[in-house]
């Protein structure tokens, strides 16, 4: 026997005349995290899943951003059969084993990195997106080896890097090896800068830990999305650690532009004449 409160659950209109009731089907709306505006579906992926009442820039997946980065069909990936070997054997609540296992048939993917090479208005370069949703877009070995492999062949091709960000940082199941990734992108990128190869680094929101700390913040130019969280701990944990109250938008994109950390914000619809102007620009040393 249902409640009135099980009544609740299911969105509906009902007509004033008559006791008809009309489910609305699931997928048809969404609502902005920040305003609470409820969007039509169609309007947001028009809108590239940005709010046209407050501009919010909702997170989406992979695929999409590698769609808006790219000329249409341009795209091929490498490095898709990379995946963690659980090198730790570790088991919290549930074995990391396992996690992957759901995660990799949940998104469909093996990891929460999908690498590639790529044109855009005709420019070749490699670009490498993180999946937030496969969990929390953390790096473990196979991800770090991923973004090498993408400034790797960068530097070969003699071609630009893209890396854009979307992570919690470093994977905890993979411990000290996850570290170690840090220290490896980084020295790839001091390769990079010494032959003159462009990297870009756009951060999306969320950019933190481990990722943030490292390569993701050592591009030649660093671009963020608006209102995009980035830092290496979370807010809370910082105001906790130093008993004081953080001031307004720290560690928000607006903030660290301000204060230097970036070179400039970017709309998620500009995004693709940014990076392609920067091509231009930065790319006198690379083979186009």
């Amino acid at each position: 026997m249902s409640s009135w409160f099980d009544d609740l659950k299911t969105p509906r209109f009902k007509s004033e005349s008559s006791e008809r009731v009309a489910k609305i089907p699931e997928g048809l709306w969404g609502k902005c995290p920040s305003c609470g505006e409820i969007i039509q579906t169609k309007q947001l992926q028009e809108s590239l899943s940005v709010c046209q009442e407050c501009q919010h820039h909702l997170r989406i997946s992979a695929r999409e951003r590698i769609a808006l980065l790219t000329d249409e069909g341009s795209f091929q990936s490498y490095g898709e059969n990379f995946t963690s070997n659980d090198p730790l054997k570790f088991d919290d609540q549930k074995p990391y084993k396992d996690r992957l296992v759901h995660a990799i048939k949940q998104y469909k993917m093996n990891d929460a990195f999908i690498a590639g090479k790529a044109t855009l208005n005709g420019v070749p370069y490699h670009l490498g997106v993180f999946e937030f949703k496969f969990m929390g877009g953390s790096m473990g070995v196979a991800v770090g080896e991923k973004i090498t492999m993408v400034l790797e062949s960068a530097l070969k091709d003699k071609i630009p890097a893209v890396l854009v960000s979307a992570s919690g940082g470093a994977r905890m199941q993979e411990g000290i090896l996850s570290l170690m990734q840090m220290a490896k992108t980084t020295a790839v990128i001091e390769r990079m800068r010494a032959h003159g190869i462009p990297y870009i680094s756009i951060l999306t929101d969320p950019t933190t830990g481990g990722v943030a700390a490292s390569f993701a913040m050592l591009g030649d130019v660093i671009i963020a999305e608006p209102r995009a969280l980035i830092g290496f701990a979370g807010p809370r944990v910082i105001e906790q650690t130093i008993r004081q109250k953080l001031p307004e938008g720290f560690q928000r994109s607006e903030f660290l532009l301000k204060h230097g950390f970036l070179d400039r914000i970017v709309h998620r619809k500009d995004m693709k004449d940014t990076l392609y102007q920067l091509f231009l620009r930065l790319g006198n040393r690379c083979k186009f």
